[in-house]
């Protein structure tokens, strides 16, 4: 037998609590007096539990009754908010989302698979592109929010996290040692000119010998161990490595990974909503979030 409460009593006996009698809780809840008795009845029937005492001439609860509200409470208000999640226009409609590829995971998948169960009628059309990509295409309104990876904060974008930018390469990869340093980068990648600026700096020769428009290629080559690339300290690609190279290569500067986010227009309340997902997915940065003004 399903030991299941009845949501429709549960709200007449929490109202029958809250207005102190059956009559006031029929007015509000725009049903007959007889109704809400026989509702009250029906969950006292399925507890096997006296919850109000009738002696008296105000309706009260019996001890069973004070600890069944509290409960019944609960259950109603979580009812109420996932209907009015599941139901409310606002929560329904389509969004872009922008993520340069380095910071695809580990945040993004996991933030897409809660969001879409916390707003089902969403639909989330995720996009990779490059960071001044991204911030071009956001200027254009073309996107609803985007993540980027920069050494500063535009007006109007938040802080998520600051993370240190390394070097990376194969798994128990020897080509980090060679001279000139072999490095790959894709065309328009935001950490190559810091890469090079430290790499002159220190005096160390260099060559750039993977020069793509696909970090996919990029990645390859480094996991081939035929270059080296620098990379957040978060987002080093499965089959590839932080180089402990002893001082042997400069170190780079920290960079932080921005939100920007559409302010005005139809979808920015469900925009609010994205932000807010991947804001707390990325909580456990130990950088304080920024925001510009």
């Amino acid at each position: 037998m399903a030991r299941n409460l009845d949501l429709t009593a549960l709200r007449s006996f929490a109202t029958v609590a809250d207005a102190g009698g059956v009559t006031r809780a029929a007015s509000q809840l725009n049903l007959t007096q007889s109704a809400v008795s026989m509702q009250l009845k029906r969950l006292e029937e399925q507890l096997g539990l006296s919850l109000l005492d009738r002696g008296q001439r105000q309706v009260t609860l019996t001890a069973e009754g004070e600890q069944l509200l509290g409960y019944a409470r609960r259950i109603l208000a979580l009812n109420d908010e996932a209907w009015g999640r599941m139901t409310n226009p606002a929560f329904e409609g389509e969004l872009t989302l922008g993520v340069p590829q380095d910071i695809m995971y580990p945040y993004v998948p996991r933030v897409l698979r809660h969001f879409a169960q916390d707003y089902p009628r969403v639909k989330v059309l995720l996009q990779s592109d490059l960071t001044v990509e991204l911030k071009d295409r956001f200027a254009r309104s073309e996107l609803d929010l985007i993540l980027t990876t920069e050494e500063t904060l535009d007006p109007g974008g938040e802080t998520l996290a600051r993370q240190a930018l390394v070097w990376a390469g194969a798994r128990g990869g020897q080509v980090w040692r060679s001279r000139p340093v072999r490095f790959g980068s894709t065309s328009r990648c935001v950490f190559r000119r810091s890469v090079i600026d430290a790499l002159e700096a220190a005096g160390v020769d260099w060559e750039l010998v993977v020069d793509s428009l696909s970090c996919q290629a990029v990645e390859v080559s480094v996991a081939a161990d035929l270059a080296i690339f620098a990379q957040l300290e978060g987002a080093i690609p499965e089959r590839c490595e932080v180089i402990r190279h002893g001082g042997a290569l400069p170190d780079l500067p920290d960079y932080l990974i921005n939100m920007y986010v559409r302010s005005t227009g139809p979808r920015a309340a469900l925009a609010r909503e994205l932000a807010c997902s991947l804001r707390q997915s990325f909580s456990a940065s130990t950088a304080p979030r920024l925001a510009a003004e």
